[in-house]
Parts: structure tokens; sequence; C-alpha cells
């Protein structure tokens, strides 16, 4: 039996409840909101189909957008959101258009848009108080003018080289809607929830959605819920949910968790949306959750259960267990027996396609795998995990890499095994990590040398370079500290007579703090020099160590003890057993919690935001269940600490009990905190639901939809807008209402008057981007800084009591550790405050400018850490919440050093057009215009301007920077751009090109080291176009009777070139030249044939006009034979035919009458012949 907490208290222990009641809430100001009822929020997912049902609840399963929403769109007429100007928004040629796809068909819609579109699902949101009915609660609420606030964040994705870097949030207001249920006598509500959309972005499975209060109504504290994608369901024709890696088991049998060990869980951190947990004996299951264990499923899995044995392997057992686990952004890893499987869920937000596993799949089959080793960190755009090996391949690290749900297995060392590498015959790793930063593994390496015992080295291998080294050689025997915290091992220290039995290591890399597990702790920083802590007794052996890699540290033992470190001290403080946990037990059994039972065992162990969770499994009336309840460390830490320090005084006659405070300090504020945008990165916008002209207040299902079209098409113009022409105004929702917001006075008016299309209105002020978000009293999550940046801020600390001067200085002290000293710098002032008997310290953590190279905005960020230390407040210092208590005195931030997310450059398209026509005296557009894309003259000089675009902060200037501008591509059209080859850039863009093949060049004279590119920046001379014979823009034909045009593909970098930045400002962009003229050999060609043309003409009028009498004489002569003939024959056709009318008469002498008429006939003509001839003959005479 493993139990996680005691047995029952006994009676003695009851007894002194009271008294502790008074001991841990004397000595601290309770929070003012003590008295208030107990509430919290409540958060389920809803699809479409179940929405105001009772009691309905959904899977995160579908991740396509549905197209019906639309319909209701279309309603809504003469209102700012008509779908008919959405079209025309983003009907441009060079737009895509979606194509909407039906759920399940496993493709995803392109990202433009001419429909309105909506989400899978909604967020239903209620709330409960203790002792009282939910349903009167939420009326109640609704009533008193409470709306929950729903914050969205999406993590941003592992891949980087596919999605965009960024940290996203978008704040929505949720809508009032009454329950579909059975009708009621009320007259307006009986049951009711509110609902938000809850969206989904490309690229992101992981979700955190944070609830808070509007501020009316009743406190109910805020409260964060985890809604990720499962990609490992898929929805049956049936419409029914079933797992793909496996069955689910619906019964939790006790032999599957008592008297079992507790597991570490290990996923990827902060990118896993599903985590699973082996270690069930003798079945092939595991437990799968996707809300971080808020509820979970009990799967078999569906693999065959096979043991491949072999003369190379050792012989073990076989069992049907699965022994390790770990959970990557779309990819689960196991390890039965010495086999290895992986399964990739079906996660088309992020693949953009199918690729989902249908069946797990056995890797390195033919190989003994002893242990699977995880990396909790991603790296250059993809996740890691490796396999260590026995038997054949002994000394070797199968290193796993997994893109896009592709998994791929390197053995390392490459060249030689670990073992020759450090020159040893036989040895056998036992751990291994991978430290992604310096791009190498650290070997935790067991050597079995025939002439000594056993021995462990620490070893470092560099995976660019294949090189071994060995960091550190562990002691054989654990030292002895002679009743000190800890002790620096240097080798000279006297030791005793444990051996050290190392079995793990654990590094966090923002503080580059390593440890060494076993039955000892080790730390260090530089993986060379390590420090011993003589706090955790040697006794024991460390099973696994948790890490929330924010400064805490548990440890859980072989025995499933719980023990806990403060990164920066090395004291460690057992949590449980202990007195503080069956005090804390047997209080939670007074007030009747449902996360305690007498009969426990620990499952796992895992942070969660911070804090420390257990997953126990509890037997209560011989039912038994799995719970995830809180470890009150804060709580634990204050009783050790006044338990042992109190003193009972008699004060007359009665004792009074008094404690000794070690906290140096009473107050702790931090003031003067920077807005947290431009530092924490994060991007958020607001988007509030339509208002409805219903008297209630509550929506439809139609205003729902609506509700869901609206933060869609926000969340789409946020993608759109990272385009390389900058718009007139800096933020992605201009262009939804640049036409509208003239016309809102009268869509208000409408509104007023209950006139509105559809009973919707829509206020377009509520749907914006917000730069301005307020510092809230305590330091970020986590610090970016630019080259040179710095982040500046102050601590007020007061002294328990009045104190001189030089009392208060001596006693308070701020002391600010820096993981990498050479790469960032701290400076403190500090100003002591007599009248007030504080102290105020000014600390400023700034950049040195030279631990980073340039890179990408959000690419390969260095991470490093500041940690902000009150001297002597480990372990002493707690403040009151109304969340419990809470540590004081240590704060762990992590810095990013490099180019932070949401930076980008951007071709300032309206200053350049301005500019270019000021200094050219014209401006000529092309004859078909386009608005996106402008043209620009070939013959004019060419003045390009870009901007510095901050996406988080909404600033937006000039950049002063230096660049380099390449010709990367072109065309004639632009459905004919092609890329070119690097020889190619550099002949079309070099100064040094001796080919003719240089597209453009400009006056200046700077260019980069190896003088084969011009460097350029705002003040340049322009560029000046010259498409030389050689180049691909020379002797363009047109296409039409206007002047030649040409489309290119420019890219400007700043890389190595601009020394003010960390930031790889990258940019390509399309650029528009016309009237590029001809070459001289078709100039001359078409100049040969065009006056050819015009003399051929000239000549042949000229001819025209000499022959023109003759040809009309010839004409007239002509067209007077021809009537003749015309005549003649018409008169031989009239004589004819009297001549066969007489015939018909005499039937008789038909011969001799037809010889006579022949003579009679030829006798006229020659007669009529000769008076012709007599008549010319006169007539001249006349």
């Amino acid at each position: 039996m493993s139990p996680a907490g005691p047995a029952w208290p006994r009676l003695r222990v009851l007894q002194a409840l009271w008294a502790l009641l008074v001991v841990l809430l004397a000595p601290w100001r309770l929070w003012a909101i003590k008295n208030t009822q107990e509430c919290t929020w409540q958060v389920v997912l809803n699809n479409f189909e179940t929405v105001g049902k009772k009691d309905a609840s959904d899977r995160f399963v579908d991740q396509e957008p549905l197209y019906t929403v639309d319909k209701v769109f279309s309603l809504l007429v003469d209102a700012p959101i008509d779908p008919d100007e959405v079209r025309g928004l983003v009907s441009g040629k060079r737009e895509r258009s979606w194509t909407c796809t039906p759920l399940g068909s496993g493709h995803l819609p392109t990202l433009s848009l001419q429909t309105y579109l909506g989400f899978p699902y909604y967020l239903k949101i209620n709330y409960s108080c203790k002792g009282e009915s939910s349903e009167a609660l939420v009326r109640k609420g609704h009533l008193t003018g409470l709306k929950p606030v729903v914050l969205v964040t999406f993590q941003s994705p592992v891949n980087f080289h596919r999605w965009k870097i960024e940290q996203l949030q978008i704040q929505m207001e949720a809508a009032p809607f009454r329950s579909k249920a059975e009708r009621c006598n009320a007259e307006e509500v009986c049951l009711m929830s509110w609902y938000t959309p809850m969206p989904i972005k490309n690229g992101s499975v992981v979700m955190r959605v944070d609830v808070s209060s509007n501020g009316l109504g009743p406190f109910i504290p805020n409260k964060r819920f985890r809604v990720n994608i499962n990609g490992f369901l898929e929805r049956q024709r049936d419409n029914t949910l079933q797992f793909t890696v496996g069955n689910e088991l619906f019964n939790l049998i006790p032999r599957y968790f008592v008297n079992v060990p507790s597991r570490p869980l290990w996923y990827t951190v902060d990118q896993a949306p599903v985590f699973i947990l082996g270690g069930i004996p003798e079945e092939k299951a595991i437990l799968l959750t996707d809300t971080n264990f808020k509820d979970f499923f009990l799967v078999e899995l569906s693999i065959d259960s096979c043991w491949v044995g072999s003369f190379y392997c050792p012989p073990t057992s076989f069992t049907a267990t699965i022994y390790d686990a770990i959970a990557t952004e779309s990819t689960l890893f196991i390890r039965q027996n010495q086999l290895i499987y992986y399964f990739t869920g079906t996660y088309t937000t992020l693949h953009e396609s199918n690729r989902g596993s249908e069946r797990w799949v056995r890797v390195l089959a033919n190989e003994c795998i002893k242990k699977l080793c995880p990396v909790h960190f991603h790296s250059n755009g993809s996740e890691y995990v490796m396999a260590l090996t026995t038997g054949k391949h002994e000394g070797y690290v199968h290193f796993g890499t997994i893109t896009d749900g592709r998994v791929s297995f390197e053995l390392l060392p490459r060249q030689r095994s670990v073992c020759n590498g450090i020159l040893v015959v036989n040895c056998s790793i036992t751990w291994a990590v991978f430290i992604a930063g310096d791009y190498n593994l650290l070997l935790l390496v067991e050597i079995e040398d025939p002439s000594t015992r056993k021995y462990f080295q620490v070893v470092s291998y560099d995976l660019v370079s294949d090189y071994l080294v060995v960091l550190y050689t562990i002691p054989e025997f654990i030292p002895d500290a002679r009743g000190l915290e800890f002790l620096m091992v240097l080798g000279t220290e006297s030791y005793t007579n444990f051996p050290m039995v190392p079995k793990g290591m654990s590094y966090n890399p923002y503080n580059n703090l390593l440890f060494i597990w076993g039955n000892f702790l080790l730390q260090s920083y530089n993986s060379e020099n390590f420090i011993y802590l003589a706090d955790f007794p040697k006794e024991l052996s460390i099973k696994y160590l948790v890490n929330s890699f924010y400064g805490d540290t548990a440890i859980v033992t072989e025995t499933e003890e719980i023990w806990y470190l403060l990164e920066g001290s090395y004291q460690v403080y057992k949590l449980f057993p202990s007195k503080g946990w069956e005090v804390h037990v047997s209080l939670q059994v007074m007030q009747q919690s449902s996360l305690y039972a007498p009969n426990e065992t620990m499952v796992t162990l895992f942070y969660e935001d911070h804090r420390l969770y257990q997953l126990v499994y509890l037997i209560d009336n011989q039912q038994g269940r799995l719970v995830k309840r809180l470890v009150p460390v804060e709580q634990l830490l204050m009783y050790q600490q006044i338990s042992t320090d109190y003193l009972l005084e008699r004060q007359g006659s009665h004792l009074t009990l008094s404690f000794t405070n070690f906290c140096p300090f009473t107050v702790m504020r931090l003031r003067d905190l920077p807005n947290p945008q431009i530092y924490t990165r994060q991007e958020r916008y607001r988007a509030q639901p339509p208002r409805v002209l219903e008297p209630g207040g509550f929506h439809s299902d139609n205003s729902l939809a609506v509700y869901q079209g609206l933060v869609y098409y926000l969340l789409w113009l946020h993608s759109k807008y990272d385009k390389p022409y900058a718009d007139p105004v800096h933020d992605p929702t201009w262009r939804w209402w640049k036409n509208k917001k003239q016309d809102q006075d009268y869509y208000f008016y409408l509104a007023s008057n209950w006139r509105s299309a559809g009973s919707v209105h829509v206020d377009m002020a509520s749907y914006e981007k917000i730069y301005d978000l307020k510092a809230e009293n305590e330091l970020p999550e986590r610090i970016f800084l630019d080259k040179g940046t710095s982040y500046r801020f102050s601590v007020f600390l007061t002294a328990g009591e009045p104190e001189p001067l030089c009392t208060v200085q001596s006693k308070v002290g701020l002391a600010v550790v820096l993981a990498d000293p050479e790469c960032i710098e701290a400076v403190v002032k500090e100003k002591v405050l007599v009248n007030r008997n504080s102290v105020l310290f000014w600390v400023t953590l700034s950049d040195k400018r030279f631990c980073f190279d340039q890179g990408i905005s959000g690419h390969h960020l260095m991470k490093t850490s500041m940690l902000l230390k009150v001297v002597g407040s480990s372990g002493h210092c707690f403040q009151n919440t109304h969340q419990g208590p809470r540590m004081q005195g240590n704060l762990m931030v992590p810095v990013l050093i490099g180019c932070p997310p949401g930076k980008r450059l951007a071709f300032d398209i309206t200053y350049t057009l301005e500019y270019n026509r000021l200094q050219n005296k014209h401006y000529f557009d092309c004859v078909h215009v386009d608005p996106e894309m402008p043209c620009f003259l070939f013959r004019d000089i060419f003045y390009p301007f870009f901007l510095i675009q901050d996406l988080v902060t909404g600033d937006s200037g000039s950049f002063q920077g230096s660049y380099v501008l390449k010709v990367v591509g072109g065309g004639p059209t632009l459905d004919t751009i092609k890329e070119y080859s690097e020889e190619d850039i550099y002949r079309f863009n070099s100064p040094l090109d001796k080919t003719g093949s240089l597209i453009w060049t400009t006056r200046n004279t700077t260019t980069t080291e190896d003088s084969a590119f011009n460097i350029l920046s705002h003040n340049s001379l322009g560029i000046e176009w010259l498409c030389m014979e050689n180049s691909p823009c020379h002797d363009t034909i047109p296409h039409s009777i206007f002047a030649s045009e040409f489309f290119f593909k420019v890219l400007v970098s700043n890389r190595g070139v601009d020394k003010s930045t960390y930031c790889d400002y990258q940019l390509t962009f399309q650029l528009h030249i016309h009237g590029l003229p001809l070459s001289a050999r078709r100039a001359f060609l078409i100049l040969m044939v065009s006056a050819s043309l015009i003399v051929g003409l000239v000549i042949l009028y000229v001819i025209s006009c000499l022959l023109s009498p003759y040809v009309v004489k010839v004409c007239n002569v002509l067209c007077w034979k021809i009537n003749n003939i015309v005549a003649w024959e018409s008169y031989i056709y009239s004589v004819a035919s009297d001549t066969r009318a007489f015939s018909n008469t005499s039937g008789t002498k038909s011969g001799e009458s037809s010889g006579g008429i022949s003579r009679v006939v030829s006798m006229v003509a020659g007669e009529n012949k000769t008076d012709t001839k007599e008549t010319l003959r006169k007539k001249p005479i006349s």
C-alpha cells in the first residue's frame, strides 16, 4: 500500500485543531473576502445542437468551421455587417476564397473569407456556491447584472516554420441564454446559462480559458480551465465518439491503483493537449485526459503486446504493463517491455491534413529499449524523445524527433559508442537530458571497472560536432555535511559509508539548474561544479522529480514521501508525511471535503500554473474514484515554521501564545510596473455579444450564431493582417468598419427604436484590438527582451517593527540572481524610507546586446531567467489571499532574449507613393488601377520606404535601419512569376556582376562586407531600374497597345547589416513596374517595319494620284462596252421571241422559213452595222 495520506487521526489530534486554527490565523491579516460565500465558476463545452440543453457536455473533437452561420447573416440587411459589404471587402483578385467543407472531411478552409463562418462549439458558463442551488444563483446573478468575462489564450505552436509564433488572446463577454428545458411557471426564466463561442485558431491545440466577473453581482474568484483539442477521438456515423488508440474501460478496478507505486507524468510543457499515464499493473491500459485530469478516461490500448526476444536482448519477464508514457503536441509514446510505440492524433489545425495514425506504430523493432527519457521543451520547430538501449547497442541513445506528427530516430553518437568515446570497456547510459540551447546531450553513464567498483560520470555529447567529453565524475560515497545545509563538492571533503546511487537527472533551461538524484541530491548551474543538499536524508531514494520550471521542485521517493525544494535556496522540506499534513487532512475532514478519504493512494504528482497537484485514488464506502487535488505547500510550510518556534507566556491568570516571525518584512509590494504587453508580447482582442432587442436581454439561437460569426471574422482579420503592404491605419479591424463608421449613428438609431434587422444590433466599437493593458501589480509570466532593451520596476518592503536607518538597511535586503550574467545585467538602487520603516528598491533588468544573433520574430529565442529574492525569506514569508496563502520573497521570471514575437517589416506604400510623387514631380499609375498594388514607372527613380509594425502595442514607425534589397523572382504577369536561383539572384542584384544581368542599381556606395550587394536605408538615393540585356525583364513584349509591364518579387532583409536589433526582418513583396523599354534590336525592327509600311502607303498614294485620269477613262469605256453588250443581248432575245411565235404557225414549211428568217436577220444586222459606222464618221464634223 502506498498511501498519500495518513490513517484517520486519533482524538489527540482532533483536540489540537482549535489551537491550530488560532496558530494559523492569528499572525496573519485575514483576507477581506473571507466571510463571503465560497463560489466557483463552472464551464462545459457544448456544440450547436446541445445549446440550451440541461446537463449537456461535449468533447473537443471537431476542428473545422461551420458554414451554416452565414444563413443567419443573410437576414441582417441594412446593418454594419452586411454580407455583401464583406464579400466586396475581400474580393480582390489576389484573394483566395473559402472552400467551406463539411465537418469530418478532414480538410480546413483556406484563409480568406467570403462568408461569415462559425466555430463548432460554445462555452457554457454557470457558477455555484457552497450550500445553494446553482439554478437560483445563476438567475440571481443575471438579475444583479453579473456577466462572465471569458479570456481565451491560444498556445503558440511548436512548428514555427509552418505557423506564425504569436501570443494571442481574445476576451469575450458571455451572453445570457434561456434553457430549452421543460416549461415552467416563471414569467421570464427558470433555467439559464451564459454562452460564448469557443474559438479555434490554426496551429493551436492547447487553449486556456480564464473566467472572471464583470464586477457586478456576487464575488466569484477567477478560475482557469483547460480546453484542449482531443485528436485521439473520432466521431462515428451514429454521432458517438470513439477512441482511436484503443477501447475505453468504464470500471476503475481497485487493483489498478491500490498498492501500485506512483509514476511521473511526462509531456511537452505547455504544448501537449492530451496527457497519458501508464503504470497500471498487468494491463495494457493508460489514463488519458485532455483537461489536466479534471476528468479522464481509462483506455485499453490496441497494441499487439507481443514479446520479441533475441540473443542480444537481456532476458526479462514479460508483462502487459505500460511503463513509460510521454505526450507531445500531437503524438503519444509508450514503452511496453522492450518495445516502443507511437500514435499520432488527428489534428487538422496543426497539419492542414489528416495525418492521424490508424493504429499504433512500433518503432525500433529490432532494438532493446530499457527506458524512455522525456524532453520537456520543444525547440527548432520540433519536439524530442530519447530511448535508451540495452543489448547490442548498449552505450547508444536513439534520439527521436517529432515534426508535424512525423517521427524519426537517429542513433547517437554517430561514429562510436559512449563507452568507446570515454575510453572504457563496459558502460551503460542510465539517463539522458537534451539541452536544446547548446544542442547537446547530458548523459548519466554507469561505468563498470573490473578493478574497482561501479562509478558514474556525467558526459556531454555535442550533436553538431559529434564530440564527447566527461564533465563530472560523481563521488563514490555520499559526502559528510557535518550539520551543514549544503556542501560544495570539491573532492577534498570527508565522506560517509553510504554509496551514491544516481538514478536520473533533471534540467531547467531557464536557470541552467541541473539536478542529479538518487539517494542524494546534487545541483549545479554549469554541469561541472556541484553542491550537495544535505537536508535530504541519505536513507531515502528518490523515484522522480517534478519541476515547475518557475523555481519550485517537488521530490517523490520510493516510499511515496513528498519533499519540496525552492530553487535558489538549499533547504529541502518534507511535506508528506508530516504533522502539518495530518492537521490539514483533519481540517478537510471537518469541512466534509470530498477530496480526502481514509484509504487513498497517490497516482502521480504534477505542476499546473505553478501550483502542485496530486492525482489520488480514493476508496470511500467501498467505492473507488480518482480525484485531482491541490497540495497545500504554503500551509504545510507555515505549520512547520510556527509549530517549532512558539512561546507560552503567562499574563495574569492565563497563558498567551506567541510566535517568532522569521520573515524579514511584513509588506512586500511590486510598484511602478510598466504596461505588460510590450514585454509579454500578448496580443488581445475584445468582443462583446450583439445587442438583442428583447426585454429580458436573453439571446436566441440566431443571435448566438451572429456572435459566432463576428468572433470568427475578427480572428480571420487578425490572420489576414500579416501582409507585405501596410494599411493606412495600423489595426486589423480597420478594414472591417472603414466604410461603415460614418453610418454608426444611423445604426444606433435603428437599434434604439427596435428596428434593427433580425432584432440584433452590432456595435462596431465592441470588436477591437486592445493595446493598453495595465499591469496587475505582479511580475509577468515571462519577459521578452530585444537588443539593448530594459525592464524596470520597483520593490517596496516594510520591516516588521520600527527600526533605525542602519537596522532597516541591514535587515531588509534584496538579491537578484541571473541565470546568464554574461547576457543580461541587473541594476538595483536602494532608497530607505525612514518615516515608513520601509525600503524601496529600483530594479532594472537589461540585455547586454551581444548574446544572441539575429533571428526571425519569435524564433530560436534564448532561455534565461531572473530570480528576485529577499534575503532570508525562503520558506518563511507568506501572504494570505482569497485563494489561500501565497509564498512571498522569491520571484522567478523567465526571460527570452531575441527578436520578440509580433514584430514585422511592412512596405509603406502610402508614404512611398507620396515621396515618389514629390521627388519625380509626377506619378503615373497603370492603366488598369489596382489599389492594393499601385504601379511605378520604369524611368522614374524608385524610393522605397518600410515600416516596423508592432502588432502587440500598435506602434508603427519608419524603419530607420539598414537593409539589403534583392529581386528574387519575377514575371510579366502575376501568374508567370518564378523564383530565381541563388546564382541568378547574385547576377541580377550584385554590383559586381559583369554579365550584363543587373535589374537595378543605386547611387549608394555602401555595400556588404564582401561587396556582393548594396546596403540601403531610409536615406538612400533611390533605385534606378536597368533591366540589362541578360536580365529577365529585358525586352519584355507588351500584351496590348500599352507599354510593357513586369512584376518583381522583392526580398528585403536587415540580416547582417543592421546592428540595432536582434530581429532578422525579412519581407517579400511584389512590385509592379510599367513602362519598360524595348530592346534596341526589337525597337529598330519595329521602326523598320513601321517605316516600310508608311513609305509603301505613300508610294501607293502617289501612284494612284498620277494614274487616276487614265484609269477613269478606261473604266468609262469598259462600262460603255458592257452596257452595249447588255443592250444587244436584250435585243437579240426579243427578236428571237417573235420568230419563235411565227414558226409555231407554219409547221409544214419549217425548214425553208428558218433559212429565210436567218437571211433576213443577217441582212438587218448588216444594215444596222453600216448605219452605225456612218453615224460615227459624221459625228465629229457636226
